[in-house]
């Protein structure tokens, strides 16, 4: 079996692969740079090549295109700690097998490099023609993220380059559906035209077959001239159809028939129009409900959701925030023709235990309102919007209320008292006075905000117990390793594992 060669300038990372895959009985051979790699390759060919991006020298993207036109068929891991939307595609379009975030959980590593590896040892083949692709996108799509529920939607939108496929994103509102929408597109073949949007919920139900479909002359009243339709607009393009769960039920067969067959009639009109046209659909409702409740086509809905991205809202992402507070600050400064304001460590930990019910638009809104109204250049905790900090003085009392009871128990244990085991529904109790007290407040997003807190709790509580031994932990709790490994990321969750 021949080695699998890694690339990386991190001794480090390396020496983990090495030792992660020797294991498994992978035979495994290292290069520190880019050039070091290619030289070796003169001489012999690896069965799988594992490459970082970002290097001294020759990066991790550039080596793969050359490798891709001598060595097509050789599978190539692409892996990086710099996580942007832009790389990732480039490494799908370069030809990558797979894209690797760090940092990984090495069994989910190990498990890629297992997949990648060919049944036979392949023959370097040399490229008669070589295919050079540009990596750069007709305008710059501004999202990165070190978040491992949005590596999954890069990683889908770089298999979706090159694919015509109907799209519809999921995910509450301000989570940044319509850049992904442009992001299909703008990595698509079709980036050279037009991209459409119409938001089906903002347009009047009367208004919005016209704005769909056109009308011709005459149509209807206040109708003086043919007017082209959003599907016209798009043609060889995208048309992005947002909140398509509130399209009214009669206009859904129209679309349906579009969808089906490619034309459809302007208003008023007898001439069918033919289109070629790739939709990219998104609701923030649970559209498998609506079709429950009769309120949508139950046949749109499976033509709609040939592939379903679904995005995170930002509570799930808050290893993001730093990151997007630091951007929308200085768009806010730049708008406003004023130096940028800084956050320091104490309110961005503020703003990090914030739920958003509002996603990413509301903290955009919050560093906006902070461009405006703070008065210096250094923001504080008590320079933060009101809503955060009202947010942020309500956990400080529950979390004052806890402490009071936990002394409270202490003391009455250090007093001699019996202590006795709490009954098997008291935590039920508890929680029902928690999601009340929660309501009476009117606090957003409550069942997130409790899930995210029970599965902190559960995970943490089982870490513990099991001496921070991941695989021992997920099989008390009845989960996967990977997935306990995911929801450490995703909930902050530290252990020595």
């Amino acid at each position: 079996m021949k080695p699998v060669w890694i690339v990386d300038d991190d001794q480090s990372i390396r020496w983990v692969l090495e030792k992660a895959l020797a294991r498994v009985s992978i035979p495994t051979q290292s290069f520190a740079s880019a050039d070091d790699m290619l030289e070796a390759l003169e001489h012999d060919a690896p069965s799988v090549l594992v490459t970082d991006v970002r290097m001294p020298g020759k990066d991790g993207l550039t080596l793969l295109q050359e490798i891709k036109s001598e060595h097509p068929n050789m599978p190539v891991i692409v892996m990086t700690a710099y996580t942007d939307l832009n790389s990732t595609v480039a490494a799908f379009k370069k030809g990558a097998f797979d894209y690797l975030a760090k940092p990984f959980d090495i069994n989910d590593a190990v498990s890629l490099v297992q997949r990648a590896i060919p049944p036979e040892p392949v023959a370097p083949v040399v490229a008669t023609s070589a295919r050079t692709e540009s990596a750069d996108a007709p305008g710059p799509v501004m999202m990165k993220s070190s978040s491992v529920a949005m590596q999954e939607v890069f990683r889908a939108i770089g298999r979706l380059a090159v694919s015509p496929a109907t799209v519809l994103i999921t995910g509450e509102s301000g989570t940044g559906k319509e850049l992904i929408a442009r992001a299909l597109h703008q990595h698509s073949p079709r980036a050279a035209g037009p991209f459409v949007a119409l938001n089906a919920a903002a347009i009047p139900r009367d208004l919005l077959e016209a704005e769909l479909f056109g009308h011709e002359k005459g149509a209807f009243t206040g109708a003086t001239q043919q007017r082209r339709g959003r599907f016209e607009e798009a043609h060889g393009g995208t048309l992005f159809l947002d909140e398509i769960g509130d399209m009214p039920f009669e206009l859904q067969t129209r679309l349906l028939r579009v969808l089906a067959e490619g034309s459809f009639y302007r208003v008023g009109g007898s001439q069918a129009i033919k289109v070629d046209v790739r939709i990219v659909a998104a609701t923030h409702q649970p559209l498998e409900q609506r079709v429950a409740q009769g309120l949508f086509r139950e046949d749109l809905f499976h033509r709609l959701n040939v592939i379903r991205l679904r995005l995170p809202p930002l509570r799930e992402r808050k290893e993001d925030i730093p990151a997007l507070a630091e951007l929308f600050l200085q768009n806010s400064a730049r708008a406003l023709g004023v130096a940028p304001r800084r956050l320091t460590s104490a309110a961005l930990e503020v703003l990090r235990a914030f739920d958003y019910p509002g996603n990413i638009r509301q903290l955009e809104n919050f560093c906006h309102w902070l461009t405006v109204m703070s008065s210096g250049q250094v923001v504080d905790v008590k320079d933060l919007p009101p809503e955060v900090a009202q947010a942020n003085m309500q956990r400080n009392a529950s979390s004052s209320e806890s402490s009071s009871a936990s002394v409270a128990l202490a003391a009455s244990a250090g007093s001699g008292l019996q202590s006795q085991p709490p009954a098997a529904g008291d935590w039920l109790s508890l929680l029902s006075k928690t999601a009340q007290d929660k309501l009476e407040r009117n606090e957003p997003a409550i069942m997130a905000t409790l899930t995210r807190e029970f599965e902190t709790v559960m995970i943490s509580t089982a870490l513990r117990h099991c001496r921070d031994r991941k695989a021992e932990a997920a099989q008390r709790l009845g989960i996967g390793r990977n997935t306990l490994t995911r929801k450490c990321q995703e909930l902050d969750i530290s252990s020595a594992d």
